[in-house]
């Protein structure tokens, strides 16, 4: 395994030590496809004699170039839209001028619909243009004819190398043509198509991508003429997508396997279902139950955003939910994606009777959907709009709104009889997917209540089997799904004197959790079961994960992680424990909960994980540890707020317990600030307390992850942010080993780990933050659960930590053998976010104390910027060796601070280009051939950023506000955002912290005289 960026200079490399025959391009992605393309034109493949598995490169040219794609859709019979395929401005004018607007623009070669969009005018049109034509690889973008309202139907093609297809999968988007597939509520089976229009796309399908040469799998999509059967291809993917993974999760036919087989040289006919384990993988699944996938949106941590969805996917992760109904699914999709609504309606702020205003509102939420779109439909049906009304402003089907009505009439049911508990009500309530929670809202009791009366009633869930074939074939896999439309379980879980234990994993990807957990949650299934743990379930409800992959643990339940659901999946399992350590923030805050159930929690007791995670209860233990923190108060008043902010002085940090990602934490620097905070976003009462605490400034962030069995205490590694403290740890570039500190401060950081993990009694994964200020240690904060960086650390040190922690969660002791194993190794790991804001328009790339990262790479090196460079490289980031730097600095002291950088940028004959004052600064203190220029605001004023930056004069832009923090939350300065929005539109690295801008210059430095080493992984973690 090769930890490298891909692109074609380092996969050349490893071809040439590798020397492989033949290459698979279907199953990493548009990254993986692009870059295949690229070797290829470039003559790697020819040179070392590789051969192309699966869809051939002409396949993938096909599918990938628009006017390629256009031809061969014509050529197959399969209509398409009024569509050019343009290279410049100029023709997409001329193009869009011809289809008359509004137009969509697709550019070639990208993902998730990236630097596309919908314009309805010239000047939208030449915004969207000169970024997708920026962004695609052979700088081509599509000019279409836009359809919103039109359906969007998909359908997920296998296809062998004899030419046989089989169609796995078919699916309907709820919200139409108009929003991104990947942004899109999507069901399978369709729903609304009728015979004929099911099997005419079915064979437009097949066409289509016979004609392509597809090889594997692959995913077609077409837009559908609602009041016509006029329909047109969209696009084919020539890989495994988003879209496949859904699929594969829905059917059971795991797509992956099957199109890896295919590419080797089986047929369809050779290959066995692994779900019925008699039919071949030529039976095309047919389905008893819906599936529905919801996105996940995190649009509250970017203040900027624009939350409207469009042609752009801005989502970071989904949900599927299983069930025998669309109101059953919708139900448990909203729950799963854990957004604080506990379903459609009976949520906990119940609406009041709309006004004339509220209506002029509504309307324009469903002409303008956003990640509320949902619940506007759910608002616009309860004002009185009729259906009809609905679907001609959102373009959603009147059968899925009738559906939703159906939700919405059963909620006035209920409410209509809340003075008793109606058995007939409830049993029908729960067909259609009301959880406890929303009944004891709508009855006036508590959750609890409701289990226990509707459990007198006998009104339980039951499991049923992911069967593939409809019944038709008996299923041998234990993939299940609960569900209140069924009369008997599909399985019985056997009594038995077996250990048996449940793992939870973490629910859809967002901001702060994601693929980390999931590689928690399979690492610690196997760790269990290599300690003797006989039988072992996971609960996800991930489509995206390998957690959710039926071949993982004994029993896969593709369920909520709610408390409702696990305890009954609990009563049925009987469980000998639960663990909740490995599932990230939504498994850990379940733990109190299920303690108080009765549940036995494997690992780190409940009242330990309180101790954590309240920030009260763990700052009194670590004055009784005598180790110190930042000065902090919890505060169930604003005016004992503002006192104590006094008192220590601002800036502060605010911020409440059991969050993830830095969620609903600010950094605050006046009293005003506060006071608006504190009303706006916490609701601060004795109920919800905050804890406030000094922030301090220029201080070192440093982590620990480590494992103990509550004796002995492993440390996995001690780890130094790049960034300092004031940037989310999930943000931040992070070193392995430590890049600065002195072997003082790394023993009293050991000794701190060590102390808290035994007085905390941990009994598994454990993960403590630190600040390093004037050679003082003081804790952040401690996460008695699987951490973010555990696999990062795992890899590092060629140790897996999670397999350990199983061992200690049962209370195995730990080896002394992997003592301090990070501390013998001999090369450097480095892990760099990855951020989507050139996908979420208007937000801004300045970081802070709350989470905006949605990925991450890590790359590994015999020195520190070896590992760097790579990471930068993987992260996307161009590493420009010559060319021009913009710099734009605020405030007196930043621009001091900022002479060394400069010094070094001058020294290696970058030309330095720098807005008014900042450009004065640097010729006064003796910088020569500095070029002013001119704010994006002052178009008239020429050289201007904004022309330099679509001229693509600029390289790499450092831009240090006048106090970050202060920037973001108290008073934007527009241009500089403006600036910062412009370059990341147009892929130019922006750098906004003093450390990140050292880091990059001297990454840049170091590669003129070095070159990246390529070697496996197990190469750098040599231990001495």
């Amino acid at each position: 395994m090769y930890p490298l960026p891909i692109n074609t200079n380092y996969v050349e490399r490893v071809i040439e030590a590798e020397r492989p025959d033949s290459i698979m391009l279907g199953f990493g992605g548009q990254t993986a496809l692009n870059c295949g393309v690229s070797l290829h034109e470039q003559g790697i493949l020819q040179k070392y004699g590789i051969t192309v598995l699966g869809t051939p490169i002409r396949g993938i040219n096909i599918t990938e170039d628009r006017q390629q794609f256009k031809e061969a859709m014509i050529k197959s019979e399969v209509p398409v839209l009024q569509s050019f395929a343009v290279n410049s401005l100029q023709e997409a004018f001329r193009a869009a001028k011809d289809i008359g607007y509004p137009v969509i623009i697709r550019v070639a070669y990208t993902l998730g619909g990236r630097g596309g969009g919908v314009a309805h005018n010239e000047y939208e049109l030449q915004e969207i243009v000169q970024r997708g034509l920026n962004l695609s690889m052979v700088h081509q973008v599509l000019i279409e004819r836009y359809v919103g309202h039109w359906k969007q139907i998909e359908y997920e093609v296998m296809r062998d190398y004899n030419g046989n297809s089989v169609v796995v999968c078919n699916m309907e988007n709820v919200l139409a043509m108009r929003v991104h597939t990947g942004d899109n509520i999507v069901i399978a089976p369709s729903q609304t198509l009728n015979n004929y229009e099911y099997h005419m796309l079915r064979s437009a399908a097949i066409r289509a991508t016979s004609y392509c040469g597809i090889v594997g799998e692959c995913n077609i999509q077409f837009a559908l003429d609602p009041t016509s059967e006029q329909f047109a291809a969209i696009e084919i993917n020539a890989r495994l997508s988003r879209s496949s993974a859904l699929a594969s999760k829905a059917t059971g036919y795991p797509l992956a396997y099957m199109a890896a087989k295919i590419a080797l040289g089986y047929s369809l006919p050779e290959l066995i279902n692994k779900i019925t384990k008699a039919t071949t993988a030529c039976f095309e699944p047919s389905l008893d139950y819906v599936v529905l996938k919801m996105p996940r949106w995190d649009f509250s941590k970017f203040e900027l955003v624009k939350r409207k969805l469009g042609s752009t996917m801005k989502s970071v992760g989904e949900v599927m939910a299983i069930g025998r109904t669309f109101e059953e699914v919708v139900q448990k999709a909203i729950r799963m994606c854990d957004i604080g609504k506990d379903g459609l309606v009976a949520n906990a702020n119940l609406s009041s009777q709309s006004t004339a205003e509220d209506i002029e509102r509504i309307e324009q939420a469903l002409i303008h959907p956003t990640d509320e779109i949902i619940f506007a439909v759910v608002e616009s049906i309860k004002a009185g709009l009729t259906i009809s009304r609905i679907n001609q402003l959102s373009g959603i089907d009147p059968w899925f709104l009738l559906k939703i009505k159906n939700i919405i009439d059963m909620e006035d049911n209920i409410l209509r009889k809340s003075n008793s508990f109606d058995e007939q009500i409830i049993r029908k309530a729960k067909k259609m997917g009301f959880s406890d929670k929303q009944l004891a809202r709508c009855l006036h009791l508590e959750e609890m209540q409701v289990r226990n009366l509707r459990q007198k009633f006998n009104i339980r869930p039951v499991a049923k089997q992911i069967d593939t074939l409809a019944a038709e074939w008996p299923a041998k896999t234990n993939y299940l799904y609960l569900s209140y439309g069924g009369e008997t379980d599909d399985i019985k879980v056997k009594d038995s004197s077996k250990s048996r234990i449940i793992v939870l994993g973490a629910g859809p990807y967002r901001i702060g959790s994601s693929v980390e957990f999931d590689w928690g949650t399979v690492n610690a299934v196997w760790g269990l079961k290599e300690n003797g743990i006989k039988e072992i379930s996971v609960i996800n409800c991930n489509p995206e994960t390998v957690s959710t992959d039926y071949d993982i643990c004994d029993r896969l339940y593709f369920e909520e992680l709610t408390l409702e659901r696990v305890l009954d999946i609990c009563e049925k399992e009987r469980p000998t424990g639960v663990v909740t350590c490995v599932g990230g923030q939504t498994a850990n805050n379940l733990t109190p909960k299920l303690a108080k159930c009765g549940m036995n929690i494997v690992g780190t007791s409940s009242e330990n994980v309180d101790k954590a995670e309240d920030r009260a209860k763990f700052g009194q233990l670590l004055d009784l540890l005598k180790i110190k923190q930042p000065a902090w108060r919890k505060f169930t008043s604003l005016e004992e707020a503002k006192e104590f902010a006094d008192t220590v002085g601002y800036p502060v940090l605010v911020r409440p317990s059991y969050v993830l990602s830095g969620a609903a934490m600010k950094v605050v620097w006046g009293e005003q600030q506060l006071e608006g905070f504190l009303t706006d976003a916490t609701n601060i009462s004795p109920d919800h307390p905050v804890v406030i605490s000094k922030f301090l400034q220029d201080a070192a962030e440093v982590e620990v992850d480590a494992v103990s069995d509550s004796n002995e205490v492993i440390i996995g590694a001690i780890i130094e942010h790049i960034d300092n403290a004031g940037v989310h740890s999930g943000d931040a570039i992070m070193s392995i080993p430590p890049w600065r500190l002195d072997r003082n401060t790394i023993d009293t950081i050991t000794d701190y780990s060590v102390r808290i993990g035994k007085a905390l009694n941990v009994k598994g994964p454990f993960n403590i933050q630190y600040l390093v200020k004037d050679e003082e240690v003081l804790v952040i904060e401690a996460n008695v659960r699987a951490s973010r960086s555990m696999p990062f650390v795992s890899k590092f040190v060629g140790y897996n930590l999670i397999n350990l922690a199983a061992k200690a969660m049962i209370g195995k002791s730990l080896p002394p053998t992997v003592k301090d194993l990070w501390l013998k190794t001999t090369g450097f790991g480095i892990k760099v976010p990855q951020f989507s804001f050139m996908q979420l328009e208007g937000s801004d790339v300045v970081l802070g104390v709350e989470m905006q990262s949605t990925g991450e790479v890590a790359c590994f090196g015999n020195s520190f910027y070896d590992a760097l460079s790579k990471a930068y490289m993987a992260a996307g980031y161009s590493l420009p060796l010559s060319g021009s730097a913009l710099i734009t600095v605020g405030g007196q002291k930043n621009k001091e601070k900022l002479l060394p950088i400069i010094s070094l940028i001058t020294s290696m004959n970058y030309r330095i280009m720098a807005t008014e004052h900042t450009a004065e600064f640097i010729k006064n203190n003796n910088f020569n051939d500095i070029q002013l220029v001119y704010k994006i605001s002052e178009p008239d004023r020429k050289p201007n950023i904004a022309d330099l930056l679509y001229e693509r004069k600029i390289n790499f832009i450092i831009n240090i506000p006048a106090t970050s923090t202060i920037e973001k939350y108290v008073g934007m300065l527009y241009d500089e955002y403006q600036i910062r929005r412009k370059a990341v539109e147009m892929g130019i690295p922006v750098l906004t912290t003093f450390e990140a801008a050292s880091s990059f210059i001297k990454t840049l430095q170091w590669l003129r005289d070095n070159t990246p080493t390529i070697m496996p992984l197990k190469s750098y973690i040599e231990l001495e």
